[in-house]
């Protein structure tokens, strides 16, 4: 490693100007010879079958490039691939002539095994037959099985000491080791990911706040008081099969809802949309601090690729950028199409819970009589959480298909056209469901005598007590679903995979004896390693599960996911941020100890940010606050409450005697008489029974319509104006405040501000020097 001077050595070593612990940021190389990449093939014994032939052309391609080839074959074929030092030493000096990429790590000292992976990796992928073909077609026609690059056995285990071990869960990660052997994208991955945790501390504390402030007036509220004494016949939820029913039956379902539908949930909606955007600007100075650390602040993707394309050939001409009316048309038309093939599936799941309500009131269990809307709704909420495992699947192979017809100008573009995407495409598979709950349940179903249909079956009605309890359980059982199967199958199915394959390993291994070179156990790896350590280090990273470009996606797109989860709907489920607190602790361990000693090594990429993932976490930010007002202001019953405790409530009109809310929940119901043709043709005879025995002339719903013609009243205008009004000014005042929380806390640190300031100084002094010696050399 290169420190400028001894001090600076001390100080980077003890701790740094800003406090933090310092390890150097390029370790030197191992003298060990270690392999930059291995491909492995089946093995083939006739030498004219093209497979064979195609593989021997690859080959004689990448040696034209200078990269010496190792050739092991075993019941497979290994190829051992090591790239000369003239291919890093032609990048480093590209990286100082860079626009963009001059201040790096990499070209102030040694190479590192990271970035001598990233530049063969590109390489090989970039060789082409004379066929045309590259890598990613003779993988896809069986010329090569798989390809991979290998895991170094030292800083395996100096990372599964320090970080990737389950009793670790509470210590801080080692992020430079990270950035060392997984490279920067990694690293800023973990990174965003603990500070994300951390900061979900505060927002699920006062979540928990939020649902025991619930909680404590769980037996005294007058609303709950009033549900549970009533003795109001409701209508029937459904036509045909359901019957009249007593709103006291439903007294457990309205303590619930008060848990999650009471005046605090405002405060707390209100704290989470200020609390999104303070934990993206100060993840922006968390990662200025890191990157500017690890000099890589003004890196540039595009710019390392074209430095890549020269090294690779240095006669190759650049990406042209293209744009075309007709692909973007062509893409946008299938984007629509896609988003509304994903509503149609949100729609087939309204119509399932229309369906099975009906269908369960007349079970066999009484339970399930009893709570038929309720356990619907859990169906329908376990069969959405099936829906988006399927979808994701199709999801991903849409966007990559729309990805192709773009036609991006690098790899980078391509990432965040894919991005965008598939992230928009999720979204909807995701909240399509959950919007329809929100916003629509309940108010599109009609009243009686006019009830709104499809396919001949009746929409879904509100609970008196409200729908936010409807959106909470859909919440809550797609988030518990989504987090706990995904984590069990994401740690378990690398963990069967890799004792399988261990054994298998062991099988293979005893073909090639026992080796008893000292030299070739020596960790520090002074001397080549026989033919034999090669084939067992080979073989060990051949049966560990596979990694691709979509590995660490899939990670930032559950936890972007889980993001919009614990932010858009949380006034409905304050309980989210602890939820994903209790998972995202796990979650760190997890995916540390599969990346380190379940699956092959990620090919290390380096950057300087997360990328367009802060782009979509700004957007899911501006859309928490337009949601949590609308949940608010329209799902919620916070409006109506408050229209009648000052408007309508006894307290209103002067009474001293008893409660404001007194009253509420009749004054929320109008009543249908059989009387009304209409009325007397939705409801047959025998539903209008109770118990079998009583028959009822009328029944109550939920809505403000007048008795007599079945009209909206003037309370449901006046409470509609209201929601609007609120809406309007919540969305107002939490916007004004996040504009003055983003204007208060600045992107960069000034010690970071400072730190780049001198490093520039420094740089264009020694530039000076160097010219300055070169002169008076020359003279």
């Amino acid at each position: 490693m290169y420190y400028k001077t001894v001090e600076e050595d001390i100080e980077l070593r003890e701790g740094g100007k800003d406090g933090y612990s310092r390890e150097p940021l390029l370790p030197s190389m191992p003298t060990q010879r270690t392999f930059d990449y291995v491909l492995v093939a089946h093995k083939v014994e006739d030498d004219t079958d093209q497979r064979a032939q195609k593989q021997r052309a690859f080959i004689k391609q990448l040696e034209k490039k200078k990269i010496v080839v190792t050739q092991i074959v075993q019941d497979k074929v290994f190829y051992g691939l090591r790239a000369p030092s003239e291919i890093f030493e032609d990048y480093i000096y590209l990286l100082k002539v860079s626009d963009s990429c001059n201040w790096s790590g990499d070209d102030r000292g040694s190479i590192t095994q990271a970035t001598r992976i990233r530049i063969v990796n590109f390489i090989i992928h970039h060789t082409f037959i004379n066929t045309g073909e590259n890598l990613k077609e003779l993988l896809m026609k069986d010329v090569f099985e798989t390809g991979f690059c290998l895991h170094e056995r030292t800083e395996q285990k100096k990372l599964k000491r320090k970080w990737a071990r389950w009793s670790g869960l509470f210590t801080g990660q080692p992020f430079n080791e990270i950035k060392y052997y997984f490279g920067e994208k990694v690293a800023l991955y973990y990174l965003w990911l603990g500070w994300y945790t951390k900061l979900l501390v505060p927002a699920a504390a006062l979540g928990v706040v939020v649902f025991l402030y619930g909680l404590a007036f769980f037996n005294t509220n007058p609303l709950i008081k009033e549900v549970c004494q009533s003795n109001i016949t409701m209508c029937p939820r459904c036509d045909k099969r359901c019957t009249v029913w007593q709103l006291s039956d439903t007294c457990t379902y309205a303590k619930v809802s008060h848990l999650f539908d009471n005046e605090g949930t405002v405060a707390f909606a209100m704290f989470m949309a200020i609390w999104a955007t303070l934990f993206l600007e100060l993840w922006k100075r968390t990662r200025a601090r890191h990157v500017s650390m690890w000099k890589v602040y003004d890196w540039c993707e595009e710019e390392e690729e074209l430095i890549l394309e020269i090294v690779n050939d240095p006669h190759c001409q650049p990406k042209q950028f293209r744009h075309s009316y007709f692909r973007s048309t062509l893409v946008l038309i299938l984007v629509t199409l896609m988003l509304m093939l994903i509503i149609g599936l949100a729609h087939a799941l309204v119509v399932f819970r229309v369906v099975a309500a009906p269908l369960l009131s007349e079970g066999k269990w009484d339970f399930i009589k009893d709570h038929a809307n309720t356990v619907a709704v859990m169906l329908g909420a376990v069969l959405h959480y099936v829906t988006i495992q399927i979808m994701t699947r199709v999801n991903r192979w849409v966007s990559l298909k729309l990805c192709d017809i773009e036609k991006t100008n690098s790899s980078a573009a391509t990432e965040r056209s894919f991005t965008v995407k598939m992230f928009t495409f999720q979204f909807f598979t995701l909240f399509s469901s959950l919007f329809y709950v929100a916003f629509f349940l309940g108010r599109i179903n009609g009243h009686p005598g006019n009830y709104v249909r499809i396919a001949g079956w009746r929409l879904e009605e509100c609970h008196p007590s409200g729908c936010l309890t409807d959106l909470f359980i859909q919440m809550a059982i797609i988030m518990l679903l989504k987090q706990t199967l995904n984590n069990i199958f994401e740690y378990t199915v690398p963990w069967l995979k890799s004792c399988f394959n261990r054994n298998a390993a062991k099988k293979l291994q005893r073909k090639c004896g026992l080796c008893y070179r000292k030299a070739c156990r020596d960790e520090k790896g002074r001397v080549e390693p026989c033919e034999i350590c090669k084939l067992r280090d080979w073989m060990r990273n051949y049966h560990l599960a596979n990694t691709d470009a979509f590995s660490l996606f899939n990670e930032f797109l559950e936890m972007v996911v889980q993001f919009s989860f614990t932010t858009i709907f949380v006034a409905a489920f304050p309980l989210a941020p602890l939820l994903a607190l209790i998972n995202n602790i796990f979650e760190i361990r997890l995916d540390a100890i599969k990346m380190v000693s379940l699956e092959r090594r990620l090919v290390p990429r380096k950057t300087n940010d997360i990328g367009i993932w802060t782009k979509v976490l700004e957007a899911i930010g501006v859309l928490a606050v337009i949601a949590n007002g609308l949940v608010i202001g329209v799902s919620s019953d916070f409006i109506p409450r408050l229209v009648y405790r000052y408007r309508y409530g006894p307290c209103a009109n002067g009474s001293t005697h008893t409660h404001c809310m007194q009253g509420y929940i009749n004054d929320t119901l109008s009543t249908a008489y059989l009387t009304h043709p209409a009325v007397r043709k939705d409801f047959l005879d025998d539903q209008m029974l109770i118990d079998n025995k009583i028959n009822v002339t009328q029944c109550s719903y939920r809505d403000y319509r007048s008795n007599e013609d079945y009209t909206l009243t003037s309370q449901f205008w006046l409470v509609l104006a209201v929601r609007f009004a609120f809406v309007i000014l919540f969305e107002h005042v939490v916007v004004v405040c996040k504009f003055i929380a983003a204007w208060f806390v600045p992107n960069n640190p000034i010690q970071v501000k400072n730190d780049r300031l001198h490093d520039k100084q420094e740089r264009l002094k020694k530039e000076l020097q160097e010219i300055k010696r070169r002169n008076s050399t020359d003279v």
